[in-house]
């Protein structure tokens, strides 16, 4: 008796420590912080980092063939769009920040489609909607992804387009082994858009969604490929592919048009940046929300971060409340500069900065943030070459698997992009006929002393601009290296105001990571937060950094995904 008495109590023991030690695979290594999950990849001639390790391979073999960072962004996006179609696809938008070693100069590129311009908001009065759906045809915008892609390579490419959509199309028509997370996100679609036209067809092998390490084809999109490698990008916007996705569009009471399809078009765009203690962080102006990083960091700046440290209610509240701030303004403001005098300048001021910081109190969350008061699942992936280019690109067809609507034969589906417009005709984001919607997809770059630094993003909605503002202070002001700063235990707030018309009353909530302590999570209760644990929900991050002196580039990638990081 006693003895099973001692080993019930060694068990609930071992459990117990089980339950109260750090992970292993963090404290056994024996350099870099507690959490940090591996080190930096480092490597002279090229570097890739991507969300699917398939991916980063095409990546790393277009520049070993004599590609350039342009070209292996493309192709390695081009493989994302089948390999990973829960986050990903021609069906959707693209943006993309590049660095030319040639002028030395950023690019921003906006591949943003827009709405239908039979659309309006009166159709859906008249369908008795006070909202757009999430899913169907109506929330379908025009998909920008492959004018991005001619327009990078136009541009700044150095390889045909035969030759990046090869890989592509090779694996698609012989299949490849689906990863974790990725058949996770299958499974979970299928119940989302699983009843939908073409999604048994196309994205499941005897009626299910393949499982990790099942071989997965996709040979319709294969065949699309092949039609947009041969005939450009015409055969996308004006060919056999866009009629047939009007047919099926109208086919399933949907307004996107031939006419929609054929005039798209894409836009260059000057990045704008902030200076951050001595770096400048670079975003893309709206219709994304980049600028929001952007105020977020201009918040923190007046603060002594270091001192208060990463685990400390004091710190977790001002990154929160300052993301409030940004939030309010991002709901107010963001939206198609085509339509709207958006004061971007403005917004990202360090004397606008002063004076909304002068708004949070140090110990009380703000339940309500106003707007300042002015007159007048997704991919990212990084790429870097010997040459000295650098890519940030961030693709994505909304949530996760887009609308559901899935154009006959042709292996991908659309985006459900325009369900962020507001159907309030006095907003700055209201739907108009041929308009772009609100975007939460952005990519980031750091220059300093005018030269390239870093390349990075963290794809997930509204999680991007509080990421990337928590990448660069864990860099800066935690001196954290490029992997650890992905690693770290991230903070999220949820509920903020928001571009379709959502208003904040009750301060939303924060979660927090796991590496956050007790006593943090009980100092933010007694300052008013409202905490809730979620998984899944704070983003996936890639990143290249240039070590200039050495010649060296790093490559992070993040834990949460399937991704890889690899050079050569």
């Amino acid at each position: 008796m006693l003895k099973s008495i001692k080993s019930t109590l060694v068990l609930f023991s071992s459990i117990s420590m089980t339950l109260l030690l750090p992970s292993a695979n963090a404290y056994d290594r024996i350099t870099g912080e507690t959490f940090a999950s591996r080190s930096e990849v480092i490597a002279q001639n090229g570097m890739a980092a991507t969300s699917q390790p398939l991916a980063t391979q095409v990546a790393l073999d277009i520049l070993k063939s004599g590609g350039n960072a342009i070209d292996a962004a493309i192709a390695a996006n081009a493989l994302l769009g089948l390999v990973e179609p829960t986050g990903s696809g021609i069906g959707g938008d693209l943006f993309a920040i590049v660095w030319d070693a040639k002028s030395q100069k950023l690019y921003g590129l906006n591949a943003s489609g827009r709405s239908p311009k039979g659309l309006t908001r009166d159709y859906f009065a008249q369908k008795g909607l006070d909202k757009i759906p999430a899913f169907g045809p109506l929330p379908v915008s025009v998909p920008g992804a492959v004018d991005g892609w001619f327009m990078l390579n136009e541009r700044f490419g150095s390889k045909s387009m035969q030759e990046l959509l090869a890989p592509s199309i090779d694996y698609a028509r012989n299949g490849f082994p689906v990863s974790e997370v990725i058949a996770y996100y299958f499974e979970m679609n299928q119940k989302r858009i699983g009843q939908y036209p073409g999604f048994q067809e196309t994205f499941t092998i005897n009626g299910n969604t393949p499982k990790k390490g099942q071989i997965f084809k996709n040979p319709n999109l294969a065949a699309t490929y092949e039609k947009i490698a041969t005939g450009g990008r015409d055969a996308f916007y004006k060919g056999d592919i866009a009629r047939t996705i009007s047919g099926f569009m109208q086919s399933q009471g949907g307004l996107l048009s031939y006419q929609d399809m054929a005039s798209h078009t894409s836009n260059w765009v000057e990045p704008v940046s902030t200076n951050y203690r001595g770096y400048d962080v670079w975003e893309l102006p709206p219709n994304g929300q980049g600028i929001a990083a952007l105020q977020i960091l201009n918040v923190l700046e007046l603060y002594d971060l270091e001192s208060m440290g990463r685990d400390s209610a004091e710190f977790v509240h001002t990154v929160v409340e300052a993301k409030k701030l940004a939030f309010a303004d991002r709901a107010k403001f963001y939206a198609d500069p085509d339509f709207n005098q958006i004061p971007v300048d403005w917004l990202i001021s360090k004397e606008y900065a002063k004076k909304r910081q002068k708004l949070i109190d140090p110990n009380a969350a703000a339940k309500r943030v106003d707007a300042g008061k002015h007159e007048g699942d997704t991919i990212y992936l990084t790429v870097a070459d010997s040459q000295g280019n650098m890519v940030s690109l961030i693709q994505s067809n909304y949530r996760g698997m887009g609308s559901g609507m899935i154009p006959t034969d042709l292996g991908f589906v659309l985006q459900n992009r325009g369900e962020m417009f507001s159907l309030d005709k006095n907003h700055f984001n209201a739907l108009e006929p041929g308009k772009r919607p609100f975007h939460t997809i952005i990519p980031a770059f750091v220059t300093r002393n005018n030269k390239p630094l870093m390349s990075f993003g963290v794809m997930g909605g509204g999680t991007q601009p509080q990421m990337h503002a928590q990448i660069i202070v864990n860099m800066i002001d935690f001196g954290m290296n490029l992997q650890e700063a992905g690693d770290a235990p991230r903070i999220l707030h949820t509920g903020s105001s928001s571009p379709e018309g959502d208003i904040m009353t009750d301060g939303g909530y924060i979660s927090l990571e796991s590496g956050f302590s007790a006593k943090t999570r009980r100092d933010l209760l007694q300052k008013g937060h409202t905490l809730k644990d979620v998984s899944g929900a704070f983003g996936g991050y890639q990143a290249i950094m240039l070590d200039d002196k050495n010649k060296v580039y790093y490559g992070a990638s993040e834990t949460r995904k399937d991704g890889q990081a690899a050079g050569y």
